[in-house]
């Protein structure tokens, strides 16, 4: 029986996947990112090939998915997708080039480091990277539509919430594991009280008010 939705609809998975089959693709990736929107630490994508009719059982798009159903699944993925590759794009690149850049930049990067080219990419969202020179076709919400973009939805979410967690530990005083990052209040009222972390992206402060000098 297909997957269903948070709307009841039916979802037809491998709908993305198997077109692009029919049309000739032999190697079919699914690709999309995690952390655009945070204040600190860079922004992830994940890039994942899945076995032709493979479905990951309890696949969706990360955000719906508790943080130990994602932890699960991202060890089942690994372990059982045809390929895949994670990849990261730091702050600092991110106020260089800004986080639209950057994030393209990150997808082409998890691309470039599958061990096979593949044929096309399914995109998650409206917007092609132009980094990425192989035919792509965007899909506006594919993480809850196609089942190898949910799968990098994972990988990307996980690796960057691990990541953010290891940020923790060197700079406990934000409580980076707690928040991801993310501008919560807590997370302004740190910055504010302690000032911007090396690992804080510079050019998405700019709008908040009494942040002091760095106080590492």
């Amino acid at each position: 029986m297909p997957k269903k939705n948070e709307n009841k609809e039916p979802v037809d998975w491998l709908k993305y996947e198997n077109e692009a089959f029919s049309e000739g693709s032999l190697i079919v990736c699914g690709v999309d990112e995690a952390g655009r929107g945070p204040l600190a630490g860079p922004v992830f994508a994940a890039a994942v090939v899945l076995h032709k009719d493979q479905i990951i059982e309890g696949a969706n798009d990360s955000k719906k998915l508790s943080e130990k159903k994602r932890e699960a699944l991202f060890d089942v993925i690994v372990s059982q997708a045809a390929d895949y590759c994670i990849a990261s794009v730091n702050e600092k690149t991110i106020d260089e080039i800004n986080i639209l850049q950057a994030t393209y930049l990150a997808m082409a990067k998890a691309v470039e480091g599958l061990k096979k080219r593949p044929d096309i990419c399914l995109i998650d969202g409206n917007r092609r990277p132009p980094q990425i020179e192989i035919p792509c076709r965007t899909i506006v919400k594919g993480d809850a539509l196609s089942m190898s973009i949910a799968c990098a939805s994972i990988l990307a979410k996980v690796s960057r919430d691990r990541f953010m967690t290891e940020l923790d530990r060197q700079y406990p005083q934000y409580h980076f594991a707690k928040h991801k990052g993310y501008g919560t209040q807590l997370h302004i009222d740190l910055l504010r009280q302690y000032g911007a972390s090396p690992v804080h992206r510079r050019s998405f402060l700019k709008k908040i008010e009494g942040i002091p000098e760095y106080k590492g």
